[in-house]
């Protein structure tokens, strides 16, 4: 076993034992049966198959501490983390003023993978040969400017626009990224959906549609990721930055962790918890 899992385990090991020695006894001195500290985690759909993966493998490994995860996207996990209802946030942006504003700044921010928005098309987009899109040539999709596949030298057909609603750390990091800011209007949105997977749904199930997820959604599905800018997003491009959409993945905890939530967030950064990352579809930080 390597030594940072190992000194992970150590730790959680410990808290365990705390956890073990506070509730072993009850009232009249007789032994009671062990309580586990929960962990809740909430917020990002991006951000969520990572972490899921991550509290499966850390609960199996040990009876001290047990995560629980769910979704909600990222503003929903920064409000939550923020009132005391989720002990860490899932995020796919930074934390905004006017959240530090209304809660305080006291958000403790982990980097715990890099990602890419993809842009996709649905298949028979794809092989009509739109294989590759500027940002001017998105903007003007996602404005309203541009509502048909033949102005940019596809099919004759009516562009059918996904997008994500408001409240998701990928809708503001598209908004900012592709049209400026993200508080950007977007009237060319035909669809709104609220989470990475619906979008895919919507895509894959239309044959003349455009949409964006995270890498991690890219697999399986009637669609096809395609250049943005001349670059496609791939793990290197994505950690060198070449690619304009890369972006950072985030937990949050309001005030420094407590050690349980702590030796959680340690085994996603361990070199266990990176290749969860990797093989949930995310660029390890490490």
């Amino acid at each position: 076993m390597n030594r940072p899992l190992v000194s992970i385990l150590v730790a959680v090991l410990a808290i365990g034992s705390i956890l073990a020695f506070s509730g072993c006894l009850g009232e009249d001195g007789i032994s009671a049966p062990q309580k586990a500290a929960v962990v809740k985690v909430a917020g990002s759909t991006t951000v969520m198959p990572l972490v899921e993966a991550s509290a499966e493998e850390f609960n199996r490994i040990q009876d001290g501490v047990r995560v629980s995860v769910s979704g909600g996207g990222t503003g929903v996990g920064i409000k939550n983390v923020a009132e005391g209802l989720a002990d860490i946030a899932m995020s796919s942006r930074d934390v905004k003023p006017e959240e530090i504003a209304s809660y305080g700044d006291r958000f403790v921010e982990f980097l715990v993978a890099y990602d890419a928005i993809a842009l996709v098309v649905s298949d028979p987009i794809y092989e009509a040969g739109i294989t590759d899109l500027s940002r001017e040539e998105v903007r003007a999709i996602y404005s309203g400017d541009v509502a048909n596949w033949k102005d940019l030298g596809g099919p004759d057909e009516k562009i059918y626009v996904v997008a994500r609603e408001v409240g998701s750390g990928t809708r503001d990091t598209f908004n900012a990224m592709v049209m400026g800011r993200e508080g950007a209007e977007t009237p060319g949105v035909t669809t709104y959906h609220g989470s990475n997977a619906e979008v895919k749904t919507a895509v894959t199930r239309s044959d003349k549609a455009i949409g964006y997820v995270g890498m991690n959604y890219l697999e399986g599905g009637a669609f096809r990721a395609v250049a943005f800018q001349g670059v496609e997003a791939r793990e290197e491009t994505i950690k060198g930055g070449s690619y304009p959409l890369s972006r950072a993945l985030l937990l949050y905890t309001f005030g420094e962790p407590s050690p349980e939530v702590r030796a959680f967030i340690d085994f996603i950064l361990s070199e266990e918890g990176q290749k969860i990352v990797a093989e949930s579809g995310f660029v390890p930080v490490r």
